[in-house]
């Protein structure tokens, strides 16, 4: 079975046949994998258009990529990467790496509506290859980039994750991995959000069983820590071909290991289909020389098996087995959005599932290796956060007639070769551990100088029992946590974050204002006048005085948006407040719009203004299909703090009212009156009339909940405090509702076919009753005595004053019968009741009407004194009796009217009266009776008043004969009514 002799690889064959008759007893699957690796690579290695396979953030491939690029010079670069994000590419240079390159898409048409919003996001680092490559061809005149991979919308076209089970802590292939971990580390490791990340040339076993064997017998606990061991470190300083024909074996390896999962390998032939279609398009359209171009692709698909594989692939319209051939399906008419987003080594990890520290460790690699072999690298012309001169632009040097790439076998030699025994660097391992002791020490721990020889020795110990010459960072890692740890972390970060920091710490880029997007740009614009640096990570505090800088009021319109639209951290007020009616004079703002750089570009992908994304918002809220009544209020009030104008608030009105006529619920009652009222409140003081949407709300608001009042207090879900919303509502609301054209009968029908169960309902019942008047304040504290003196109701007593305290909401009148009715309790109640009682009561006070209570509480410091030696005489006003004033009252009529005697005392309010009224006959001389008074002229003069002062009275005897005295004319009146008969005389006399 063994290959032709002409092979480059035919010694490799055989020795491989040999080692699997030897090892598996014959001819068998073993022999097949082996050999078919050896095929995979001799097929990827004799391709005339040279295919460079690399690993994601590999240190490695990054060095060997720069070597290559200088060498060959090539005029095509074809890059795994989604095709659809090649304009972005260009921006990088603006950028402080790392940097992610995202699509983003928030209205999807295509796919489902719960997959919204749809994000995708590559990230970039400067030590990997596909830098490596892009900076190259964008610096180098005359270099053409081409991004051969699927586009996002096909990202998301074959996606089947909504189909898969599995290890969630594992990416489901080599481009698709939702950020399972980020919610799971630091805040940096959140800033991908939930994209899907395509990862260029990603290599890690897909066999489980496989990936646990490495790790064991490698002597390591992750599997970013075996690549740094065994493939980072040997193929550092490898030549080129040796390079590509391990990294081909060992993406084969992978592929021909990897578990028979039909979707995941459909994805990778798919992808692998796509790319090579794309380059043999390009390749026909250019007449561009194959040995010209080269090819960055990851390993796993660089040994790829499709027939499509190749510039000579299939391109008919059937396959080599009649199957029909690959055809790109056409994308959806999903808008996609592109942009740059700030990214981080934590974020990197957390996303594609790495070591923790394992990005930082091989940036400190890569500058390693470039200090070691003294390899130029590439840099974008202008690239921010690099130290180096940006290079400058240089023609492509003819390229000289390069020997075909893996014309020889150089897998043997480097399968047989013993592995390289790497001396210990005595000095850096001392320094790495003094640094870890000093950065112990800042926080917190008690490390000393005998840690860091123990750190030192620990490390060398660990590494030789791992079979390691040179402790890697992981073991100078696992030794400091041994060493210097303990039992205890004192301070906020652990052993382990500490050696991640000092070995480069978590990077984090940044984008520049050059190539944020135009909203983005507007923000850092109208925020100027701060004179503050906003794209700095870190909180920024701001001072606005708008009393005497009135421009920056414009800027406190800006910070109120970014506070509504953005996360709570990237605008968060100190001082001063906006809401309906008020504007603050002096704010005072933290603001950290630098390290929410994310979601200030993700902004910019839904509008070109902040007043654009906010209209767009506020309308999807209220439009949308479980808007509620509640919701869409906000959504009015959000409309006229931060936008103004009617325009909106009047639209977004109209539909409330709609969807409050179509809720059959009252859970969002309780909101609704709270914005209403604040909503009514801000426009009487603000407007010469209401608007008609809120005239129409509440003529449907009451009407509405007229309806539901019923079946809330039967409902067992509907709660105490949502009924008293609604009877808040129809209370507060009832003059003018009635003044709209609503009936009163209405709400008195509704509340008489009200029959509660709850205790708490039948509270706020009894006290609807009693604002209504069908019921009396004397009778309801009737009812409250009857429930104290029932031992069968005491238990439930608590349930009732929650009621009545959720009834100051509709019927505030009703504090001194609440107080009342709670003070009877603890005044009647014995200990043993009482006691176990008391915690209850509190508790749902606490709970059920924790904002009623301060006006409890108000009224009874009003009716309780105020000091502590007066309560023990102290009697309750409920407990008075008003018994003595009927005699008085007799007393009073049989002897003279006590009424008349004031206006004699105080002259001064009779003058001013009469005066008013125009009377100027002066006062009647004292000896003339008072039946005789002129003034009683006045009541036949106008016996409308009269009439109807009568008729109120319950008076009917009519009016005398002439001539008869009128004291006598009218006894039913003023035997009934003494006071007020001679109150109105003596007004009418002026006397």
């Amino acid at each position: 079975m063994s290959a032709a002799p002409e092979t480059p690889f035919a010694a490799l064959r055989g020795q491989l046949h040999g080692a699997a008759t030897e090892f598996a007893g014959g001819g068998d699957a073993l022999e097949g994998i082996l050999l078919g690796m050896v095929d995979d690579v001799d097929r990827a290695a004799g391709e005339p258009l040279e295919i460079f396979p690399v690993c994601h953030h590999s240190p490695a491939s990054a060095l060997a990529m720069a070597r290559r690029l200088r060498e060959k010079q090539p005029k095509v670069v074809y890059l795994e990467l989604c095709e659809d994000m090649a304009p972005l590419l260009t921006e990088l240079r603006n950028c402080r790496l790392p940097v992610a390159v995202q699509a983003f898409a928030s209205d999807i048409d295509g796919f489902p509506a719960d997959w919204a919003p749809l994000s995708v996001v590559a990230p970039i680092t400067e030590a990997s290859a596909e830098y490596q490559a892009v900076a190259y061809a964008l610096d180098t005149p005359g270099v053409e980039l081409v991004l051969v991979d699927r586009s996002s919308d096909h990202v998301f076209q074959w996606d089947t994750r909504h189909d898969r089970t599995g290890d969630p802590d594992r990416p489901d292939d080599d481009t698709a991995a939702p950020a399972t971990k980020a919610a799971e580390t630091e805040a940096e490791a959140a800033l991908h959000g939930e994209a899907v990340g395509v990862e260029i040339g990603d290599l890690r076993p897909r066999f489980a069983e496989l990936e646990e064997h490495l790790l064991r017998h490698g002597k390591v606990r992750h599997w970013s820590e075996w690549w740094h061991q065994y493939v980072e470190v040997p193929l550092g300083d490898s030549d080129h071909d040796t390079y590509r024909q391990v990294m081909f074996l060992i993406g084969s390896l992978f592929r021909r290991l990897a578990p028979g999962d039909g979707d995941r390998v459909r994805v990778d032939e798919d992808r692998e289909r796509y790319m090579w279609t794309r380059m043999r398009e390009h390749l026909a359209a250019t007449g561009t020389d194959p040995a010209d171009c080269l090819y960055v692709c990851g390993a796993f698909h660089a040994a790829s098996r499709v027939d499509e594989f190749g510039v000579d692939g299939t391109t008919g319209t059937t396959g080599a087995d009649g199957t029909p051939a690959f055809t790109i399906s056409p994308r959806t008419a999903t808008t996609w959005q592109y942009g740059l987003i700030p990214s981080s080594h934590t974020a990197i990890e957390a996303q594609f599932g790495l070591a923790s520290g394992s990005v930082s460790i091989a940036a400190t690699q890569w500058a390693k290796n470039l200090k070691r072999t003294g390899v130029k690298p590439y840099r974008l012309a202008g690239q921010a956060g690099t130290k180096k001169p940006a290079p400058t632009k240089t023609a492509a040097k003819a390229a000289a007639p390069v020997v075909p790439v893996g014309a020889e076998d150089r897998l043997s030699g480097f399968l047989r070769r013993p592995p390289v025994v790497d001396t210990l660097d005595e000095a850096e391992l001392l320094g790495w551990s003094v640094d870890i002791v000093r950065a112990a020490r800042r926080s917190g721990y008690l490390a000393s100088t005998a840690d860091a020889i123990a750190v030192f020795e620990t490390s060398i110990l660990l590494a030789g029992m791992r079979d390691r010459a040179k402790p890697t960072p992981y073991d100078f890692q696992d030794a400091a946590v041994t060493c210097i740890e303990k039992d205890s972390v004192p301070g906020r970060r652990d052993v382990r974050r500490l050696v991640e920091i000092m070995m480069g710490g978590d990077r984090i880029g940044q984008v520049g204002y050059d190539a944020l997007p135009p909203l983005a740009r507007d923000v850092h614009d109208r925020l100027a006048p701060l004179e503050l640096n906003l794209q700095q990570r870190g909180v920024r505090r701001a001072l606005l005085d708008m009393a005497s800088e009135p421009d920056l009021r414009a800027c406190s319109d800006v910070l109120w948006m970014l506070r509504r639209l953005m996360p709570p951290g990237a605008a968060r007020p100190i001082m001063g407040e906006r809401r309906l009616g008020e504007r603050s004079i002096q704010e005072s703002w933290d603001l950290s719009l630098g390290t929410h750089q994310r979601a200030l570009i993700e902004l910019g992908y839904e509008g070109v203004s902040l007043e654009q994304v906010l209209e767009q918002r506020l309308r999807r809220t209220a439009y949308g299909p479980q808007a509620t009544a509640a919701q869409v209020l906000e959504a009015v009030e959000d409309a006229t703090l931060y936008l103004g104008g009617r325009r909106l608030a009047e639209e977004l009105g109209t539909r409330a009212l709609e969807v409050l006529a179509a809720e059959r619920t009252v859970d969002g009652a309780p909101e609704v009156l709270r914005r209403v009222r604040g909503l009514l409140a801000y426009y009487r003081t603000s407007e010469a009339v209401l608007p008609s949407w809120i005239e129409s709300f509440v003529r449907t608001g009451y009407a509405h909940y007229c309806t539901l009042l019923p079946t809330a207090f039967r409902d067992e879900d509907a709660t105490a405090g949502q009924v008293a919303a609604m009877l808040g509502f129809l209370f507060s609301m009832e003059s003018l509702a009635l003044s709209l054209g609503c009936d009163r009968t209405q709400l008195e029908l509704s509340v008489a076919q009200s029959h509660p169960q709850d205790p708490a309902k039948t509270a706020l019942l009894w006290a609807a009753q009693v604002q209504l008047g069908t019921l009396s304040r004397a009778a309801l504290r009737a009812r409250c005595d009857e429930l104290l003196g029932n031992p069968l109701v005491v238990p439930s007593y608590p349930r009732y004053l929650s009621g009545f305290v959720h009834a100051l909401e509709p019927v505030p009148g009703l504090a001194d019968v609440v107080v009342e009715a709670v003070s009877n309790a603890f005044g009647r109640l014995p200990d043993a009741v009482l006691l176990p009682w008391l915690p209850v009561l509190i508790t749902t006070l606490r709970s059920n009407a924790a904002e009623l209570a301060p006006l409890l509480i108000r009224e009874a410091g009003r009716i309780f004194p105020a000091r502590l030696a007066a309560l023990d005489a102290w009697v309750p006003p409920w407990r008075q009796q008003p018994a003595a004033l009927a005699p008085a009252r007799t007393r009073s009529h049989s002897a003279a009217p006590r009424g008349a005697a004031l206006l004699p005392a105080h002259p001064e309010t009779c003058d001013a009266l009469a005066e008013l009224l125009g009377c100027t006959d002066g006062w009647a001389p004292a000896d003339v009776p008072p039946r005789h008074s002129r003034g009683v002229a006045l009541l036949p003069a106008h016996p409308g008043t009269c009439d109807a002062l009568a008729v109120l009275l319950g008076c009917e005897d009519g009016w005398a004969a002439a001539g008869t005295d009128t004291a006598a004319s009218h006894p039913s009146l003023t035997g009934r009514h003494p006071e007020t008969a001679l109150a109105v005389t003596a007004l009418l006399a002026g006397s």
